[in-house]
């Protein structure tokens, strides 16, 4: 009856410090991305970029709503990754900067989080 106590005691002492009740983060890239919006991240991106040719009054396909944007996203980001001097590439012949990488991986993001209104 002895060895059974020391035994237990022994048990519970070695193996209490791997018990516990709270999660701990795993380094889950998903868990420290902040969350983009179109409303707030995209919108104000494209509309900078991308007017005035893709809004109103412009000649091309409209990319100013939420449904034109998320139904053309990866027609998108091919054209704004494409090397400059490439046809296709956007925006056209440099009527406005290119997206910088910080601007794309905005959008991308936006497209990995299931494209949030």
């Amino acid at each position: 009856m002895k060895r059974i106590t020391i035994l237990s005691l022994f048990l519970t002492i070695f193996f209490l410090p791997f018990c516990t009740t709270t999660k701990k983060t795993t380094g889950d890239k998903k868990m420290t991305e902040p969350t983009v919006s179109y409303t707030h991240d995209v919108a104000p991106i494209l509309q900078e970029r991308c007017s005035p040719c893709h809004y109103p009054g412009g000649k091309k396909k409209f990319l100013d709503t939420y449904a034109a944007v998320s139904g053309q996203i990866d027609d998108i980001l091919s054209r704004v990754q494409l090397p400059v001097d490439s046809a296709g590439f956007m925006p056209f012949k440099s009527k406005k900067p290119p997206l910088s990488d910080s601007l794309i991986q905005v959008i991308q993001l936006w497209k990995s989080q299931q494209m949030p209104n």
